[in-house]
C-alpha cells in the first residue's frame, strides 16, 4: 500500500493506493480508499477588501445562517450545502461584516463557487 495526497477542484484528499504487479492487474481491480484531508484555503481578496467565500464541494445550498451586514467571526457557520444526502457547514474564513450573498436557498452551487463576501 502506498499513501498520497491529491487535489481535486480545490479539495485535498489523502488516498492509499494498493500496489499490484502486471499480472495481478489484469485478474483484480486496486484497491483506492480516499479521504478529506485538511481544507485547502480558497480565499481571495478583491477589490474593496471583501474576501469572498467559495464553495468547498458542489451540491445544493440547504440554508444561509447569515444575512448581509451581519457581523461574523472566522469559523462562525454562515451557509449548509447538501451533497449526496450529507450536509456540509460552510464557515467564515474572516471576521468581518457580510458585505453580500451570491446565492439564495435551493441553488445548486459548484466547488469554487462564490457563495458570499465577508469584509
Amino acid at each position: 500500500m502506498r499513501k498520497f495526497k491529491i487535489t481535486v477542484e480545490n479539495t485535498a484528499y489523502n488516498v492509499v493506493v494498493e500496489e499490484v504487479d502486471a499480472t495481478a492487474a489484469v485478474q483484480a481491480k486496486p484497491v483506492v480508499a480516499a479521504t478529506p484531508a485538511a481544507p485547502v484555503a480558497t480565499a481571495t481578496p478583491v477589490a474593496g477588501g471583501d474576501t469572498p467565500l467559495t464553495c468547498r464541494l458542489g451540491g445544493v445550498v440547504d440554508s444561509i445562517e447569515v444575512t448581509v451586514g451581519q457581523h461574523v467571526n472566522e469559523g462562525d457557520k454562515v451557509m449548509i450545502v447538501e451533497a449526496m444526502k450529507m450536509k456540509t457547514s460552510m464557515v467564515a474564513n474572516k471576521t468581518g461584516k457580510v458585505t453580500s450573498i451570491a446565492v439564495k436557498v435551493a441553488d445548486k452551487v459548484e466547488t469554487g463557487q462564490v457563495l458570499m463576501t465577508i469584509a
